[in-house]
């Protein structure tokens, strides 16, 4: 069963799978807080606006944040994490299974795919407001991408051994940029349908890192 995450984090299963559960206040607050804030900008969303978007008074999202630094703090932190954990459950599970390497790469990319495609405000608010978070934060989301990054290349470079690290590396980023191009794309009702974009986007990125191990890549 494949499962993505909202921006709150929560599990939400593909179709098919089972209803998943329903979401917390708190994850309430996060998701419309993630869409607002990629909307209008950080400054452009007052608490008032994002209690309204839940039903609840501004003052009320006290109860839950401390302010909307928390509320950034907690998507920005908390998408980078679940990316990291969730690679490395990917990893896990096509090792203990003894899948090949190319297997363990398509989890990969197929996992980040349901994040481009399902946490869209997530990659606008990482490009625009990162420099918001306080410094603490910001470096755990540095480090927590960049071992993100090394858990790609590892299985980049089993696939294609002949593509030296510094190259693979690149090739990593390149592919991420692909995918988190996601926000740029047309609005959602023009694309098509969501495993036509996911296999579409699978595609691009296998083919990405194909090209950069050059011709007789096997």
């Amino acid at each position: 069963m494949s499962t993505s995450t909202g921006a709150a984090g929560r599990p939400e299963t593909s179709a098919g799978a089972g209803a998943s559960p329903a979401p917390s206040r708190r994850e309430q607050i996060l998701d419309e807080a993630a869409r607002l804030f990629a909307e209008h900008g950080f400054h452009g969303v007052g608490v008032d606006e994002i209690g309204a978007a839940v039903g609840i008074s501004g003052p009320g999202l006290y109860r839950h944040f401390t302010g909307k630094d928390a509320m950034l703090a907690e998507l920005l932190v908390g998408i980078s994490e679940r990316l990291h954990e969730g690679g490395r459950a990917r990893l896990s599970e096509a090792v203990t299974a003894g899948r090949p390497a190319a297997e363990a790469l398509d989890a990969l990319i197929a996992g980040h795919i349901d994040f481009a495609l399902d946490d869209r405000p997530l990659i606008t608010l990482h490009d625009r407001e990162l420099d918001r978070l306080r410094d603490a934060d910001r470096r755990r989301v540095r480090r927590l991408q960049r071992e993100y990054v090394e858990l790609w290349v590892g299985v980049v470079r089993e696939v294609h051994p002949a593509l030296p690290e510094r190259e693979a590396r690149a090739a990593v980023h390149a592919v991420f940029g692909l995918l988190n191009s996601t926000p740029r794309l047309s609005r959602p009702a023009a694309l098509p349908d969501r495993s036509a974009t996911a296999a579409l986007l699978h595609r691009l990125a296998s083919g990405a890192f194909a090209a950069a191990a050059g011709p007789d890549a096997a």
